[in-house]
């Protein structure tokens, strides 16, 4: 209870100077970068549902949080721009991707791994051709500007937005992973075929997993599209689904708050490697130098920065145990 009690301290804490921030550090650089963080904290946590919490690879993450995107930006188009609407718009791309990504589960999820993975980009790329051919609609790749609710083009309103929106994510998939379902879900990561005999349909709880990660996943891809006020086919390429990967494997895999600091990692990352490119030649090839950031980050954290130190703090209170286990028999022998 006490640890319980202490975590939420901690979380509460780091929203509370989250929340802060933005009036104490006047930059709008700053309140639109970790904007972003947030948003794609949404996505990697997610995708963590589905890599550290059930052991599935999933290579077509990005068609649900491009659905999020192109149905808050349509509906925000062709309609007026008000807070409702805004609200109503996520409402819609989450059922949509619910929908979605329940039929995809129960075609895709009875494949085993790469098979698995292979399908799911499959689908994925068939939503991006859609996109890329349904121009009275998309836009194609060319894209579309649209106006965001009038509240929001206050940066900072849409900043607070976006961090309790993640808060939210994060209490809800923190109270998903510890109830009895997320237990079944571990289970079924750490080993499907015996999950199954004791008597547990694993294909049915690999559907709601994936059904909970695509529609959080439409969230994340709604705020991307207003954080923009543009949408075009970028948000249904692979390199989204492989930016939630990289932050979920950076960060730590089945942790959630993993995926968060990942988010970040890479993000500010990518800001400065991009800035250093407009003042030293060497940065313009900055994404090489991302990838040996991440070479290294897999290197010397095989499990992501949290699952490292969590594994210190195991192996540490092993040690403590086996002293003290040690020190009492020492004393029984005596």
């Amino acid at each position: 209870m006490k640890k319980f009690q202490f975590n939420y301290v901690i979380l509460l804490l780091i929203v509370t100077a989250l929340a802060i921030f933005p009036f104490v550090m006047e930059s709008r650089t700053w309140t639109i970068l970790l904007t972003q963080v947030f948003i794609f904290g949404i996505l990697a946590m997610s995708y963590d549902i589905l890599l550290g919490y059930t052991g599935i690879v999933s290579f077509g993450h990005a068609m649900f949080f491009g659905m999020g995107a192109y149905t808050t930006a349509v509906m925000l188009d062709r309609m007026e721009p008000t807070i409702g609407l805004f609200v109503l718009s996520i409402i819609a791309g989450m059922a949509i991707a619910g929908v979605i990504s329940f039929a995809v589960g129960l075609l895709t999820l009875r494949l085993k791994s790469h098979f698995f993975a292979m399908l799911t980009m499959a689908l994925s790329g068939l939503f991006l051709v859609l996109a890329e051919k349904w121009r009275s609609l998309t836009f194609g790749n060319d894209g579309f500007t649209f106006k965001a609710p009038e509240v929001f083009r206050d940066r900072i309103v849409f900043y607070l937005v976006a961090l309790g929106l993640l808060v939210v994510i994060y209490l809800f998939l923190r109270r998903f992973v510890n109830s009895p379902l997320g237990k079944i879900l571990v289970a079924v990561r750490e080993n499907e075929p015996r999950t199954r005999a004791l008597g547990y349909n694993t294909l049915h709880y690999k559907v709601i997993a994936s059904v909970v990660a695509g529609v959080v996943a439409s969230l994340a891809g709604s705020l991307y599209a207003v954080s923009l006020r543009f949408v075009n086919t970028s948000v249904l390429t692979m390199d989204i689904t492989l930016d939630a990967l990289l932050m979920t494997i950076i960060g730590g895999v089945g942790t959630l708050i993993g995926p968060l600091l990942g988010a970040g990692i890479i993000e500010l990352a990518q800001h400065y490697l991009s800035d250093l490119a407009s003042t030293h030649p060497i940065f313009e090839r900055w994404i090489i130098f991302f990838g040996i950031i991440y070479i290294l980050a897999v290197i010397f954290f095989p499990m992501g920065i949290v699952g490292f130190f969590r594994n210190l703090k195991m192996k540490r209170k092993k040690r403590v145990e086996a002293s003290v286990i040690s020190s009492k028999s020492k004393e029984a022998a005596s």
